[in-house]
């Protein structure tokens, strides 16, 4: 878990991190969160003079956010969790917003990240999977009902590798962090290799490697494509794992979208900016968004000792 004290332009006054505690079992990883949510609230009014006033938490899976339920997150054994409700509960009664992770650190890339000054832009994290978050003039679009963005699932290659979603061929088969692991593993013969392996002999000229990372990103690009053709986005946002590789990644990624577009317009492809404190950064976003604030953003950078006014608090699985 993540956890932050955030200032009213997004500003990280204070940062934690701590083990989910999975391996005890669901009731453990909520007990973890409200624990560690009421102790960083503790720290803001110690440290601060004031207790934040609203509280943030992004969560991995299916989330309502309308009614604060955390419907269902397999890696954590999660069914209907009303975590909005166990959280004013212990943190005395303060507003609190739940979010998708990948939705909330879109809302962060987009109001004060990568996406910045954007009126539409589209967040693609390659980690484990590959989701997406829809921005639309400051807010993130979850859909009618909560499954907006979700890329990942896009079949990229009919009739290819079945995927845990029921479909087959679907892009996080093929494009994610997780997937160049497994391919490049399985070519070089080393079961311990992974993408960032992939990526350094991509950069040395290994010819099985550069196969499986252009494997990958055609697929990526395909994916993307179609994701542009619905949304014409002005900005594409990759971030997640495999966009650590830098421009061994986006050089051809940029290279294979433009050979596939048509009448649509290409998006400006950059990288994400904010790394792994997005989830932290937009879910105290979806904080001060709970108090109406009009303060002006400030760089996520900033020192600024401000009085804080928001926490949040998000499984290892929100970012990278």
């Amino acid at each position: 878990m993540k956890a932050a004290l955030a200032g009213p332009g997004g500003e990280l006054l204070h940062q934690a991190r701590r083990a989910t505690g999975r391996e005890r079992g669901p009731e453990a990883v909520v007990a973890g969160i409200l624990d560690f949510a009421a102790e960083l609230r503790a720290y803001g009014a110690d440290r601060f003079g004031e207790p934040a006033g609203a509280a943030g938490v992004a969560v991995p899976g299916i989330v309502d956010a309308e009614r604060g339920v955390a419907v269902y997150a397999a890696n954590l054994g999660w069914r209907d969790v009303p975590l909005r409700t166990l959280l004013g509960e212990r943190l005395g009664g303060i507003p609190v917003a739940l979010g998708h992770d990948v939705r909330t650190g879109g809302l962060a890339e987009g109001r004060i990240g990568a996406g910045q000054g954007a009126d539409r832009f589209l967040f693609v994290p390659l980690g484990t999977g590959i989701a997406g978050a829809i921005g639309i003039d400051g807010r993130v679009e979850a859909g009618a009902h909560g499954f907006a963005g979700e890329i990942g699932h896009v079949v990229v290659r009919p009739g290819g590798i079945a995927c845990p979603c029921g479909q087959r061929g679907c892009l996080e088969r093929f494009a994610s962090a997780s997937a160049v692991s497994q391919a490049w593993a399985q070519v070089c013969g080393d079961p311990g290799a992974d993408a960032a392996d992939c990526a350094k002999a991509v950069e040395s000229g290994d010819a099985r490697a550069l196969a499986v990372w252009q494997d990958a990103v055609d697929a990526l690009a395909d994916g993307l494509v179609t994701a542009l053709t619905l949304l014409d986005p002005r900005v594409l946002i990759i971030g997640g794992g495999l966009a650590e590789a830098g421009e061994t990644l986006f050089t051809p990624l940029r290279d294979a979208v433009r050979r596939r577009v048509t009448f649509q317009k290409l998006p400006e492809i950059v990288p994400a900016a904010l790394g792994d404190t997005a989830g932290c950064l937009g879910a105290g976003l979806m904080a001060w968004d709970l108090l109406d604030t009009a303060a002006p953003p400030a760089s996520p950078a900033s020192t600024s000792t401000a009085s804080t006014a928001a926490t949040a608090a998000t499984p290892p699985e929100v970012t990278t």
